[in-house]
């Protein structure tokens, strides 16, 4: 048979009161015991001389007999030296982030790190690529001339596209290929002659 030193409940409601007494293990929290051994009352202050009351003599016995007090038993046992402080470990928070989400979140902090040391190792580099490109940025200035030869190849362009709006489906996706390559060549048409020089 286990026995064990634990509090029974009694008192009344949000107004606890507690005895302590020794019961089977197997007993129900607040049915048959076998011995009253003190009482504990956690509405009275803490330094209140009845908020704890113990027959140490008898808590002694039961203890020489084998009984085990409960955790929180224990804690108040100690006080009074008669038996070592257990280990109560902290309640969890219901609020706090589990292991998992604790991991995430490191490794989330881990790669704003990289990110952000990476940007600075990089701007000493930045300004060096960036001088040898500012000339370049004055060449391109368009003459009268190469400026009306854009526009040439513009205008062949949608002359093309008005004969086959006009044709049927079937000529219109065999017209609609060869007037793709036209822009891709747009160097070669400054050079040649355009209809308008033709004509003359």
């Amino acid at each position: 048979m286990a026995l064990k030193i634990r509090l029974s409940r009694g008192g009344a409601k949000k107004r606890p009161f507690y005895k302590i007494v020794v019961a089977e293990a197997l007993s129900p929290r607040d049915g048959k015991f076998i011995e009253r051994l003190g009482s504990y009352n956690p509405m009275v202050a803490k330094d209140h001389a009845e908020r704890l009351v113990l027959d140490v003599e008898r808590v002694k016995y039961w203890i020489s007999k084998g009984a085990q007090p409960t955790l929180r038993v224990a804690k108040m046992l100690s006080s009074d030296g008669l038996v070592k402080a257990p280990v109560i470990r902290d309640q969890p928070i219901k609020s706090a982030p589990g292991k998992k989400r604790k991991e995430r979140e490191a490794e989330a902090a881990e790669k704003l790190a990289s990110a952000a040391e990476a940007p600075a190792e990089e701007a000493p580099v930045a300004p060096a690529e960036e001088a040898p490109v500012a000339p370049a940025e004055e060449a391109p200035v368009a003459t009268a001339e190469e400026a009306s030869a854009a526009e040439a190849p513009a205008e062949e362009a949608s002359a093309a596209e008005a004969p086959a709006e006009e044709a049927p489906a079937e000529e219109a996706s065999a017209a609609e290929a060869p007037a793709a390559p036209a822009p891709a060549e747009e160097a070669p048409a400054a050079e040649a002659p355009t209809e308008e020089d033709k004509k003359e």
